[in-house]
């Protein structure tokens, strides 16, 4: 059973050979697991772990994004992003240090400003690129896709937008529409392109701490899931599944994400408050599959490798029929045993020992 088939497998749970993986790690815990693993790059770190998806996506082709005096980086709507150390030095984040719209009070501010468009793409570029991973199950997409909260306080700041989502600020809603707009486009043509029964459609939601919502329901209704809903909609058309990243305590969200029509919900972050992963099952595992679960903050870092056997192993046994892609809950952090990320993926059988 290849990758493409025992996620399609997991996830219409008719029982695939094993628990399809995924992974995701810092730059640093990558460049260590390669290191300890002696391959040559993450694309052969991926093989080894047995990872079951692969990320594709159009080429870009847009105005070239500039690299500033300071070391920092441009991107897609004008803000910059610089390297910011964390762990006493031992790894660094990209982190916004300009936000272009954090001043701007009135939507005609912005009447000549250059959006992003998707025709800054070339999607004639995916036939070969899913080609060379037919054997996998492609994403389109990424975290930072429709993530309103998240990715615009990368560029207005996130008090404002707290603020724009109490006042229904129009700036707000003129930033929201042209994110939209954009990736509503960007995805159809990316999922023409690459032929939508073979993939899925990943997007994010950033709308709750680790205690609970940062917005009301009657916020997401009225301001979000209209949004949501058409581009479920539009992924459905392609034949596609729609997986959402969400960090935090998102319970209070899922039935109304499996009512918009979504698939798949990452990262199912199971130290916060009320995402105990057993009664998520129990409750939404009918309707809605789940992908991560092994927590970034707890039994990965600070667990022995027999506590992510153990965790591991239950995971295999609750959804031996599917409804699981296992995954840490968030990139791996440095500071993490290279021995408990290995026990994940030797514990499930992904692990290949032919490196």
């Amino acid at each position: 059973m290849n990758s493409r088939e025992r996620v399609r497998r997991a996830l219409d749970r008719t029982g695939p050979d094993r628990l399809p993986v995924h992974y995701e790690g810092t730059p640093e815990i990558t460049r260590a697991l390669c290191e300890h693993l002696g391959v040559a790059d993450k694309a052969e770190l991926l093989r080894v772990l047995g990872g079951d998806l692969r990320y594709v996506g159009p080429a870009y082709v847009g105005p070239e994004r500039k690299v500033w005096p300071d070391g920092s980086r441009e991107g897609m709507w004008g803000e910059r992003y610089a390297e910011i150390p964390y762990g006493n030095g031992l790894g660094t984040y990209p982190e916004a240090v300009y936000l272009p719209f954090a001043g701007i009070t009135e939507p005609g501010a912005l009447a000549d400003y250059r959006w992003p468009t998707a025709d800054d793409y070339d999607y004639s570029t995916l036939p070969a690129a899913c080609e060379q991973v037919s054997d996998y199950a492609v994403c389109l997409g990424g975290a930072g896709v429709l993530d309103f909260m998240n990715g615009l306080a990368r560029t207005r700041g996130v008090e404002q937008v707290l603020l724009d989502v109490a006042t229904e600020d129009p700036v707000w809603k003129l930033l929201m529409e042209k994110d939209f707009e954009f990736f509503y486009t960007w995805a159809e043509r990316s999922l023409q392109a690459a032929g939508g029964g073979r993939s899925s459609w990943y997007i994010a939601a950033k709308t709750c701490t680790q205690r609970g919502p940062i917005i009301s329901m009657k916020a997401f209704d009225d301001m979000f899931a209209t949004f949501y809903r058409e581009m479920f909609a539009l992924a459905h058309r392609y034949g596609a599944r729609n997986i959402m990243h969400s960090c935090g305590s998102v319970r209070f969200f899922i039935p109304k994400l499996i009512d918009l029509g979504l698939d798949v919900l990452d990262v199912v972050q199971v130290a916060a408050e009320g995402m105990d992963f057993a009664g998520l099952q129990r409750d939404f595992g009918r309707e809605l599959s789940f992908c991560s679960t092994m927590c970034v903050q707890t039994v990965l870092p600070y667990g022995s490798v027999s506590d992510v056997e153990r965790e591991t192993r239950w995971r295999m046994q609750a959804f031996s029929q599917g409804g699981l892609i296992l995954a840490p809950t968030h990139a791996i952090q440095i500071f993490t045993p290279l021995e408990n990320v290995l026990a994940m993926y030797r514990t499930v059988g992904s692990l290949r020992s032919d490196r």
